[in-house]
């Protein structure tokens, strides 16, 4: 992708608003008041008592291809793309997720095109890489994307990547920023990841360091409106903080035992978890610990030019002291 410089946002529409990043970012946007038009949109209703003043909430699902009329009626010019399935429900199946994050983008890039869209921010991630053996230590933004087709998640980034090449070539008036981001964490975050840091002991793979490469909530929100901003230049970026920290780093700042087993007999256990219903995990969870994607920010600092404010370290350290906070 050329790094054309992208226009400042002015009149803005926000998918998957009502989500983690979402709210995050539109709690941003209301405080600065740099657009004229901010439209969350999500297939979630937003309470009148969550609604923010000078925001315009609608509630339209990503795959509506009504969506392209939302985008005329507003006039918008730059779209960010938050939308995705994350973690999904109980009742969520493949085909479901497949039908949010593939075609709903699909929907999304033909409202852009449709109706003169000139600049699409999307959240894409380091799953889109992949799980792979023989990940280097640090991707870069010019490695191959090879999501694995087992992960709905990590195979559907890939998808979506690959359209947004497709796009590229075939409409380059819409440009493009495609964030590539990192494990998240916060002081509200709660997800997969910070799941596996909640249990009494971590679990490790004899022979693997199992790198953790994270980013602080709030580094992205501000790498979106670092986007939105007119400063920035179009492009692909990694976006995670400086650094990594490996399971046994991680296990001994939460003060926790290891249960480091090898990667036969994680394996085997998860196959028969798995089939016996006793465990959400299958066999394939084993690549999904060992093989993490290891993200290098140095396009998203010198090309892109947003230094995220915490390290991984650092994010981490954050979230363990926001859990020691008591909750009310």
């Amino acid at each position: 992708m050329n790094p054309a410089s992208t226009p400042r946002a002015q009149r803005v529409l926000v998918t998957g608003a009502a989500g983690f990043l979402g709210q995050g970012l539109i709690r941003q946007l209301a405080r600065q008041a740099d657009c004229e038009v901010v439209i969350a949109v999500d297939v979630r209703e937003v309470p009148d008592v969550q609604r923010l003043p000078g925001i315009t909430y609608l509630t339209q699902d990503v795959r509506d291809p009504a969506l392209a009329n939302t985008v005329a009626a507003h006039r918008i010019d730059t779209l960010v793309h938050l939308a995705a399935i994350v973690t999904p429900g109980k009742n969520a199946n493949r085909a479901f997720e497949y039908s949010v994050d593939v075609e709903g983008t699909r929907n999304v890039l033909q409202a852009c095109v449709s109706h003169g869209v000139q600049h699409i921010v999307v959240s894409s991630s380091g799953a889109a890489y992949g799980y792979h053996a023989d990940n280097p230590a640090w991707l870069t933004e010019d490695m191959p994307l090879r999501g694995n087709e087992r992960f709905a998640y990590s195979h559907h980034k890939r998808l979506v990547e690959e359209m947004l090449a497709q796009y590229r070539l075939t409409h380059p008036q819409l440009l493009q920023t495609v964030l590539r981001i990192g494990t998240i964490l916060g002081e509200r975050v709660n997800n997969q990841i910070t799941a596996l840091f909640e249990k009494p002991r971590l679990l490790a793979i004899q022979g693997s360091d199992s790198p953790f490469v994270f980013i602080w909530d709030e580094d992205v929100t501000g790498a979106i409106v670092h986007a939105l901003s007119g400063q920035a230049p179009s492009g692909c970026f990694n976006l995670a903080g400086d650094g990594a920290l490996t399971i046994f780093e991680i296990a001994q700042r939460l003060n926790k035992r290891l249960r480091v087993l090898p990667a036969w007999l994680l394996q085997t256990a998860l196959w028969v978890g798995s089939r016996l219903g006793i465990s959400q995990y299958g066999p394939e969870q084993l690549d999904f610990l060992r093989y993490r994607p290891v993200l290098l920010n140095t396009a998203l600092k010198n090309r892109f030019g947003y230094t995220p404010h915490k390290t991984s370290a650092q994010a981490f350290e954050a979230y363990l002291q926001a859990r020691a906070k008591p909750r009310h």
